[in-house]
């Protein structure tokens, strides 16, 4: 066993009953094309493209969110774009992250629940993870528009684990790569954990509980034969 696995193992003996995803940049590689699709966006509407560090910093919150504040009364025009944009293009450089599949694999061979919670358009969302092969993963997955409030609101976290009729708790863990995700996990009360660097201003409001720089730091915790939490536990 590897030094990074086994202090997984040390820090998290205890499987969750449930794990919510985020999407982007913590299971899948698409961020060239969402970044695309914006520039186009923006620069057909008369405003500088951005940098590789400023679209980093600025795409967490779903378009419906976003979108009125950068474009104001133009927004709606400016999605379209968007969105021709990003569907024509979306699924050519769709990447797994390393080690994302096996994780999703380990925890569906453990009987755990796990759901995805994105602010990506819902049928976007539900197209890649076809396109993967991933749907059979996951209860449920739960974009932007699908709820009546996205990320970080807890409305989507609800939809997200109502099938397997587990409420959000500490026995829930949200995955994420972002400010926002944690705000969700703390907000819920799950089990914020952090996977890459973690980009953002908001990581001293909302701490993650656990950090690892990818997917494959999980995947020793999964199949170490750790117990999974119970209802009555």
């Amino acid at each position: 066993m590897s030094d990074a696995a086994a202090a997984v193992i040390d820090r998290l003996p205890v499987l969750p009953r449930a794990v919510l995803y985020d999407w982007d940049n913590t299971l899948v590689d698409n961020w060239g094309t969402v970044r695309a699709a914006l520039n186009h966006a923006l620069v057909t509407f008369g405003h500088p493209a951005w940098t590789e560090e400023e679209a980093r910093e600025r795409i967490k919150q779903s378009l419906r969110d976003s979108f009125p504040r950068i474009f104001g009364e133009r927004w709606t025009d400016a999605r379209d774009l968007f969105y021709a944009y990003f569907e024509a293009h979306h699924l050519e450089h769709l990447r797994p992250l390393p080690g994302a599949e096996s994780l999703l694999r380990g925890f569906a061979e453990r009987g755990i629940y796990q759901a995805v919670v994105s602010n990506k358009t819902g049928r976007f969302l539900r197209a890649e993870a076809d396109a993967l092969g991933w749907t059979g993963f996951f209860g449920r997955l739960v974009g932007a528009h699908d709820a009546e409030f996205d990320k970080p609101h807890s409305a989507p976290v609800l939809m997200a684990l109502e099938p397997a009729n587990i409420p959000p708790g500490p026995d829930v863990w949200f995955v994420g790569d972002a400010d926002i995700d944690m705000e969700c996990a703390h907000g819920a009360g799950m089990v914020p954990v952090l996977i890459g660097a973690g980009e953002g201003s908001g990581f001293t409001r909302f701490p993650p509980a656990h950090r690892y720089d990818t997917c494959h730091a999980l995947c020793g915790l999964v199949g170490s034969g750790g117990d999974t939490i119970s209802d009555d536990q």
